[in-house]
């Protein structure tokens, strides 16, 4: 083997494992990739909520001020948590979004519905967040 075969055949070599880390994921940028995920949790979150103000205002009967008011508060507050992402205590304040919208259930039924619905979401979201960052 010549002098010109080894350098090739060393610059056709994989670098060691211990020389560069593996990348966790394919991304270019994990960190946004997931602030956007959490960010799109919420933001649907709202929609559905908004949408919802006027089957629970119809069907729940003396309470449907308290339960509007608390759809519209919990919907306004997923959309400022959702700007919020890049704030390292975001997840956590969407973790305890989830559970102010399942306790909301004692107001109307349907917001605890949807209260679970979305903890698991979010809960989904913190899962694949806790992949890809680690």
């Amino acid at each position: 083997m010549t002098d010109h075969q080894r350098n090739e055949a060393a610059d056709l070599r994989q670098p060691d494992d211990a020389e560069v880390p593996a990348p966790r994921s394919g991304l270019r940028n994990p960190q946004a990739a997931v602030r956007g995920l959490g960010a799109g949790t919420l933001i649907l979150e709202a929609i559905v909520l908004l949408l919802a103000i006027q089957p629970i205002r119809i069907f729940s009967g003396h309470v449907s001020g308290w339960a509007v008011a608390a759809v519209i508060t919990l919907a306004v507050l997923a959309i400022v948590l959702a700007g919020l992402m890049s704030r390292p205590w975001a997840w956590v304040a969407g973790a305890v979004l989830q559970a102010l919208l399942i306790t909301c259930g004692l107001l109307h039924w349907s917001l605890a519905v949807i209260g679970i619905i979305f903890a698991g979401a979010w809960a989904y979201a913190a899962y694949i967040r806790k992949t890809i960052l680690g």
